[in-house]
Formats: C-alpha cells, structure tokens, sequence
C-alpha cells in the first residue's frame, strides 16, 4: 500500500477498498501497511456507497417494513429481561503484557492491551436516539475507569457513537475512526483524531490499531447516507496477542480475509443480536449462527458476543441470541472454555 508522507496540508487518498479477489490457498497474503501519522489530516472521496457489499433498502423493502411493523419483541419475548445476565465486578489488574476485556454493554468494550486502557464505541447513556432505554444497566460505572488512553468507533450509527458519552472525555484523547468521520469528532474539539481506510493501521504506544472492513452502513442524519466508511479493528500489542472487535457487521467473504491478514487472533468480539426480521436485517448484522462462522473463519482462538441484551433494536426475544450463540457453539465442536458469552460488567484475561 502506497504511503503518504506527513503534512500539514490535506493530501488525497488512494481508494484502498475492496482487494483482488483471491484463492486463499494458493495466492500471497499482503504484507500489513505501514503504520500512518496520528492526527493525519487528509481528503476523502465524497461518499463510500462503492464499498456496500449489499444493496441499501428500497422504498418495496421499507413499505414491507412498515406493512409488517416487525420493530421490537412481542411481550412474551421481552419477558425475560430480568434474566439478562448483569453481574458488574472491579476491572482485572493487569501489566503491559496482560490482555484483558470487560463488557460494558452492547458494542462497549473496555480493553486493556500493552499497557494501554482503549475503549470500543463507548456508550454510556441510558438512552440513544429512536430505542427505548437500555435494559441492562452500563457494565462499568464511568467513574471507575482508569485513565483512557485511546478510544476506537466502528461507524456513526447513534448505538455506536455517542455524542453524551464522549463529550466526558478529554479532548486530547487519541481517537481511532473510519474515513470520513474525522470532522465529527473535530467540531467537537478533539485533537488527536486519526482517519484511517480499510486495512490502513496507526500505532499508539506500541499498540497497532488495524482498521479492517465490515458488512455494514453509515448514517447519521438524513443527508449524510455512507459518507464515512464503517468497520472493525485488529489491536496487537507488542508480544503480537491480538483483539479483534468487529464493531458492527453482516455475515460475509471479509472474515476470511482478515484472518488471512491477521493471523492468530486471540480473542474475537463478535456482534450476535439484532437480527430478525432475517430478511431486513441479514446483510448488516449477523445472527448468532453467523458469528460463530465468522469466529472461526478469522482464525480465532475465543469469541466473544456482543451487541445484545442491552438495547432492543429488534424483533428477537432478548435472551434469544444467548441460547443460539451457546447451541452454535456447541455445534460447531468448540471448546466451551473459549465462548466467553460474559454477563454485562463480566472481564476475562488472557
């Protein structure tokens, strides 16, 4: 991947999206690109509609949509929100060399890598905009966080990037984003904000933050349809462990391709809920029996779910993707001590 000196200056970017479709088997791997300026100012293409791997919905689709009102559980599926797992506990200690994760809830996630505490889409509000209030309460009380070296967004969707939360936030706190949303985050005063495309990296510490892509979509407001890209990111410390946090994705041919690119991933943080009614939802969210595929076509040694039993965004029972993630497991002949299906507040170390 060519790459670009720093300036102060905007400079353009080459379009890094999809690569040559490849026989996993007998075609190279390439390389991993250099590690790009932090705080790199550049210029974007106007739009990232090219890197939809599926059709956004039509006006059939949303009429069928509206017609069937699919949204939200029937009263028996939100029944057994009291039993959704919430047992918050003191984040591990840990030292530069120790991985550990904690669910905060949803896609939130505070991770401790190479000494470094990052935070993935952080949203500690009770409440995003068009969802009814969380049912689980945040994992980690915000007072208790360590200090927060890094923080890392996989898209703009309002359950993802949360303008509250971050506003708690230093503005001098390195910030991990996709193309194209950088301006965000720099009318709001933060300084130390680094764009990155598709399998473009920067390093923080000596912590390598990878951006990689995902089966997914940006929207904020009604104007502004994929004009910043969406993905996951591969964190690799110095001794090489690997975090791999999928943000928020559809079941599809990247899985392959980052676990050709990043192998040995030790730990993968896999979306698993909103995901009915299957034929609105598949192409940008995986259900559980997907992400259990997914896990094991990047090659990882442990997943863990995410994006469920904290916001209802859709039709499934709440503890539904619980069950099936569990049974798919099971399925597949993994070793049950590698599902870490965590309760909200739940760590694990490596």
């Amino acid at each position: 991947m060519t790459q670009q000196s720093e300036s102060t200056t905007p400079t353009p970017v080459r379009d890094t999206g999809t690569p040559p479709v490849v026989s996993p088997v007998t075609s190279p791997v390439p390389p991993l690109a250099e590690p790009r300026p932090l705080g790199e100012h550049r210029v974007w293409p106007r739009t990232f509609h090219d890197r939809l791997t599926a059709p956004l919905p039509g006006l059939r689709a949303l009429a069928r949509f509206a017609r069937e009102g699919a949204v939200r559980p029937g009263r028996e599926g939100l029944a057994d929100v009291p039993r959704l797992p919430f047992a918050p506990g003191p984040l591990p200690r840990v030292d530069t060399r120790t991985v550990a994760v904690t669910w905060a809830g949803h896609a939130s996630w505070v991770v401790r890598v190479g000494g470094l505490t990052v935070l993935t889409d952080p949203v500690w509000s009770r409440r995003i905009i068009g969802t009814p209030a969380r049912v689980t309460p945040v994992g980690v009380p915000w007072e208790t966080l360590p200090a927060v070296d890094a923080v890392v967004i996989s898209h703009n969707h309002y359950d993802h990037l949360d303008a509250p939360t971050l506003r708690r936030l230093p503005r001098d706190t390195p910030v991990f984003v996709p193309a194209g949303l950088g301006r965000w985050f720099r009318r709001r005063r933060f300084d130390r904000v680094t764009e990155l495309d598709w399998w473009e990296a920067a390093e923080l510490s000596g912590v390598r933050f990878d951006f990689v892509p995902a089966h997914h979509w940006s929207k904020r407001s009604l104007t502004d349809t994929c004009r910043s890209l969406w993905g996951g990111w591969i964190l690799t410390d110095p001794d090489g462990q690997r975090v791999y946090f999928a943000g928020d994705t559809g079941y599809g041919h990247w899985f392959s391709r980052i676990g050709q690119r990043y192998p040995g991933i030790d730990l993968a943080l896999l979306p698993i809920g909103a995901y009915d009614p299957r034929w609105w939802l598949s192409d940008v969210h995986c259900d559980p029996e997907e992400a259990v595929r997914a896990a094991r076509e990047v090659g990882a040694r442990r997943m863990a779910p995410m994006h469920w039993g904290t916001f209802v965004l859709s039709a499934e029972p709440v503890l539904e993707p619980l069950t099936r993630v569990r049974a798919a497991w099971q399925r597949a002949g993994l070793a049950r001590e590698d599902l870490w299906d965590m309760p909200v507040g739940g760590s694990r170390v490596l």
